[in-house]
């Protein structure tokens, strides 16, 4: 399949903090990524050290660089070319470009950029060439913000860079939620983390002291809600990621809440109550707290998850006698099923994009990450481990996150991340175990 965008691109890109951005505009000639259902070819692209416009930037250059680089090549469609073989040097951001010893070294794209420190300020300025074509693509970027802010400005360039070579929107550029885990598995601690895409900037959102699971973003980024057994009993909290603090949705007593996640406009939640040996699926006014219960039978309905439009609910559900993906109403009423393969199947999230459901498969002792159309139809299975579940979607529906579990005793979970093609399996560095994560928005 081929990827392209025509080359007449208004980026409006931001950075946290005060921050200024440019994006003047050109026509050129658009660069393909050609993906086909065999081997994909990478794109080879030259990505000289940004230039220090000040001793202070030097630093600062190569670590965006560097991290501009990780996230081109790390995800499995594009590919560095070393330093070692470069014919020309780029040794100010102006100067022209030399095409013909790019091409020499069969670099498709060249991505140039400077990066000058005043104080605790940071500017960044990029440019995209296409090799081949000989001409830019566009006449180039420019961000200022707080020097703190370097990894991100870093992340935002290669956003761009991806978008306009793919067509599709960037990821680099968020945050995921995930719960830690450490001790032995008698023994387990849980806090809720939050860290970028690619693992950096982790922090704590909560202590130790409680089990924590099911933390899920609202669609702006700015809460999240998840599950405490604080009260001795499983219930759903919303946190404000601004201040940190914590409230408690539900108000009943005696009853279990959990598996909460967010409506896409922020305005309700979707969750399950367990009652009397039975689960349902409710939904919640968030402004009012006023609960409508959806679903009314004698099984276990949970898991839930909006479609991006917000007009169906997809969930899973025993009550064909095992777990099964059925989709509903966000209102309620008649559910469908769309599962029917060997296993049992759980946890269906549907993607940012619309278009397909990600999901947990079990079967013949083996756990599986597969997707499907929204109708049931064209199920892949992704990957395959003693345990894989959970998966989260990237903010463009291109790639998933899910935990994966190693046998034995005391093994710790970790986050891993797939293409939806199946290709580019990785860890997701974190301190300690990792499950359950969510991934959040693009950052405004």
């Amino acid at each position: 399949m081929t990827f392209s965008r025509p080359l007449a691109i208004a980026l409006a890109l931001a950075l946290a903090g005060p921050v200024a951005v440019s994006a003047p505009q050109a026509q050129a000639a658009p660069l393909k990524l050609e993906l086909t259902q065999g081997v994909i070819e990478p794109m080879p692209y030259a990505l000289p050290g940004f230039i220090a416009g000040n001793a202070a930037a030097a630093k600062p250059a190569a670590d965006i660089t560097q991290v501009i680089a990780d996230d081109l090549s790390g995800t499995g469609l594009f590919r560095q070319i070393p330093a070692s073989a470069f014919i020309s040097k780029v040794t100010s951001f102006d100067a022209p470009i030399q095409y013909a010893d790019w091409k020499a070294i069969n670099a498709q794209a060249l991505i140039t950029g400077a990066v000058s420190v005043q104080g605790d300020k940071v500017v960044v300025k990029f440019r995209l060439f296409d090799v081949f074509s000989g001409q830019p693509l566009g006449e180039g970027l420019q961000f200022a913000g707080p020097l703190s802010s370097w990894r991100r400005m870093g992340h935002k360039v290669a956003d761009a860079v991806y978008s306009r070579i793919t067509g599709e929107g960037g990821y680099f550029d968020s945050r995921v939620v995930y719960v830690q885990e450490t001790g032995p598995k008698a023994q387990r601690q849980m806090r809720i983390g939050m860290m970028d895409y690619d693992g950096a900037n982790n922090t704590y959102l909560t202590d130790n002291k409680s089990i924590v699971l099911a933390p899920r973003f609202s669609k702006d980024g700015r809460s999240i809600i998840y599950v405490s057994y604080v009260s001795g009993f499983p219930h759903i909290y919303l946190m404000d990621l601004a201040t940190l603090q914590s409230r408690r949705l539900d108000d009943t007593s005696g009853t279990m809440t959990f598996a909460p996640r967010f409506s896409p406009d922020g305005s309700r939640a979707v969750y399950s109550l367990e009652t009397g040996g039975n689960t349902d699926l409710y939904v919640m006014d968030l402004s009012t707290g006023t609960s409508t219960r959806l679903t009314n039978s004698p099984s276990i309905d949970t898991a839930p998850s909006f479609s991006p439009d917000g007009s169906k609910i997809v969930f899973e559900s025993d009550r064909s006698g095992e777990q099964q993906i059925y989709v509903m109403p966000a209102s309620g009423g008649e559910a469908q099923r769309i599962s029917f393969g060997a296993g049992r199947y759980a946890t269906p999230v549907w993607s940012p994009r619309g278009d397909l459901i990600a999901f947990t498969k079990q079967n013949d002792g083996r756990f599986y990450i597969g997707v499907m159309k929204t109708d049931g139809s064209e199920e892949r299975l992704l990957t395959a481990s003693f345990l894989d579940e959970g998966p989260t979607w990237a903010p463009n529906g291109r790639v998933i996150m899910f935990t994966r579990e190693a046998p034995g005793g005391d093994t710790l979970p970790q986050l891993y991340t797939v293409d939806i093609s199946g290709r580019n399996l990785k860890r997701v560095p974190t301190d300690g175990g990792a499950s359950d994560a969510s991934w959040g928005p693009l950052l405004p």
